[in-house]
């Protein structure tokens, strides 16, 4: 099967988000919940094609997070953490989203009207904005939009799986085709399957769930509990700094804040598909002085020494040169993408 790659901008911009190598989870309705709809039958091939041809009209949708990675919260995305949080998510079926993310200390607002970006953080009262409707995007609004992270994961994993369509579900109240993705007998990953519940209508993805090898229960899961398509307010993907609030932009280069992308933080892809690692530069600032030994376990080979670090769907190196090798692989596959 060919490899696609999503190119919908309006879907893309409804979550103003683009997923990292493992950013994905929240949790809708379970599959299991109530009579399963009586639909068509579709070919996976027919469906993974519609699902990235969508054009969906406006909507706005609750979403519900449940996250069993076992992540501490990390700054600016508790999301990471163990647990459920929500978000809401607006699309003006254009250009335009808006994603509203709850934090310890407040709330972070993203908004885009094709043309412009704005991130409001309500806890230091700063917005970052600039030129470019994708700009604004970050970890935090992939944490909370199912479109995004499925149809990512749709692009990254397709031409590496074995795809089939595995019955349908009901979520948020609307009927689904439950596309699954399994990777392919050569593929290394820690991974057993994502699935993706389809919107039989609209053919956007209203759910994702990550199942890794070894457990019947989903590590990350991604999804709507309310969902409504329809025009919404245009002044919802606009936004007025608040009086006294910081506006900062960029950096010259970089379409993310600052924040979200340290100095330093080179990368490389080593691999594709589910084997795929990122082996980047360890940044600098806030991670100095940090004590790995109390997340992870000493390790070393040809490549040097440092630290594994692992979860229920990754693994990750973080060697005493400065390195970091990260990926939904076991640990062999880190070691061999360090040598390269």
């Amino acid at each position: 099967m060919a490899s696609r790659r999503w190119t919908t901008g309006r879907t893309a911009a409804a979550g103003i988000a683009v997923a990292g190598v493992v950013g994905l989870g929240l949790l809708a309705l379970p599959a299991g919940a109530g009579a399963a709809p009586v639909l068509p039958p579709v070919e996976p091939e027919e469906l993974v094609a519609s699902v990235l041809a969508a054009d969906p009209d406006a909507f706005a949708g609750t979403v519900e997070l449940d996250n069993s990675l076992g992540l501490p919260a990390l700054p600016e995305l508790p999301q990471a953490a163990d647990g459920t949080s929500t978000a809401r998510i607006w699309s003006d079926g254009d250009d335009g989203g808006r994603v509203q993310l709850p934090t310890d200390t407040g709330e972070r607002t993203l908004v885009t009207d094709g043309e412009t970006f704005w991130a409001w953080d309500s806890a230091d009262r700063t917005v970052v904005t600039g030129e470019g409707g994708e700009h604004g995007r970050g970890p935090a609004a992939d944490m909370a939009d199912p479109t995004a992270a499925a149809a990512e994961a749709i692009g990254m994993l397709e031409a590496t799986s074995v795809v089939t369509v595995d019955g349908t579900a009901e979520v948020a109240g609307r009927p689904a085709y439950e596309l699954v993705l399994a990777p392919a007998p050569d593929e290394r990953t820690l991974l057993r399957e994502v699935r993706i519940a389809v919107d039989a209508e609209q053919r956007i993805p209203l759910r994702l769930t990550v199942l890794a090898n070894g457990s019947s229960d989903p590590a990350l899961q991604v999804g709507f509990t309310e969902l409504a398509f329809g025009p919404q307010d245009p002044s919802l993907f606009t936004f007025t700094p608040p009086p006294g609030a910081t506006v900062e932009s960029p950096p010259a280069g970089d379409a993310r804040p600052e924040r979200e992308r340290p100095d330093g933080a080179a990368s490389t892809v080593v691999g594709d598909g589910w084997d795929t690692v990122l082996v980047a530069t360890a940044p600098t600032g806030d991670a100095e002085g940090m004590d790995l030994s109390t997340l992870g376990a000493p390790v070393s080979g040809p490549w040097g020494s440092g630290t594994l670090i692992s979860t229920a769907v990754a693994n990750a190196i973080v060697t005493d040169d400065g390195r970091v090798a990260a990926g939904a692989v076991p640990e062999q596959v880190l070691t061999e993408a360090l040598t390269r």
